[in-house]
């Protein structure tokens, strides 16, 4: 289904709450473009822009990006998406990189990924890879045949920092805190749309139903 009219959506969910899955399934069905923040930062990081080094000297401090910086960048790839339908991820993640973005587009609907914290953390802290190969294995859906070791070479997983209990549990928290004012700002708009549950399986179907209800006509 290729949308008729120009739809620009956001959408929104903690690490691990299965946001990477749903926006590959809304490109499949519905022909938006996908423009993720992560994706555009590492993109301009690689080429060495001028902004991309400026994003790069952050990083390398420890330093959060600022909004303006952020801002342009997503802005100038908007750009070239004026003609399609958009599903933004990763951005915005303030209220004054919303405000910007509200200056410039007018954001159709806001997919809000509820996952419980419980759920995202079993998903993140069950996850061990084989650093040699890249091979990921879940505890629970994915199990090497030996645990703690890799299939193939018999070499020891790794579990990654990221994937870590204590590190998982505080990326939630400062995620639940940085993004909840934006949330609350898109609910007073009325174009917020928020999805419950703790399979990706089950809430897609939400989502699609949705969509099509908002994309028709």
């Amino acid at each position: 289904m290729v949308l008729r009219v120009i739809f620009r959506a956001v959408i929104m969910g903690p690490p691990g709450s299965g946001k990477g899955t749903v926006s590959e399934r809304i490109m499949k069905s519905f022909g938006m473009k996908h423009l993720s923040s992560g994706d555009v930062l590492r993109t301009n990081m690689k080429a060495k822009t001028e902004v991309g080094l400026l994003v790069k000297s952050y990083i390398d401090q420890g330093q959060l990006v600022p909004d303006d910086v952020i801002t342009r960048l997503i802005l100038h790839d908007l750009k070239g998406l004026e003609q399609c339908s958009s599903l933004l991820d990763g951005f915005p993640r303030t209220v004054t990189q919303a405000e910007c973005l509200d200056k410039v587009y007018k954001i159709d609907t806001v997919l809000n990924l509820n996952v419980p914290f419980e759920t995202i953390k079993e998903r993140l802290t069950s996850r061990w890879i084989h650093p040699a190969s890249g091979r990921v294995y879940n505890i629970n859906f994915n199990p090497p045949k030996i645990p703690g070791l890799d299939d193939v070479t018999g070499e020891p997983l790794i579990q990654r920092n990221d994937d870590k209990p204590e590190t998982v549990a505080r990326r939630l928290k400062s995620y639940e805190m940085q993004t909840r004012p934006v949330l609350e700002y898109y609910r007073n708009k009325g174009v917020l749309e928020t999805f419950t549950g703790t399979e990706t399986n089950k809430i897609w179907p939400q989502i699609h139903t949705f969509l099509c209800s908002k994309t028709s006509g």
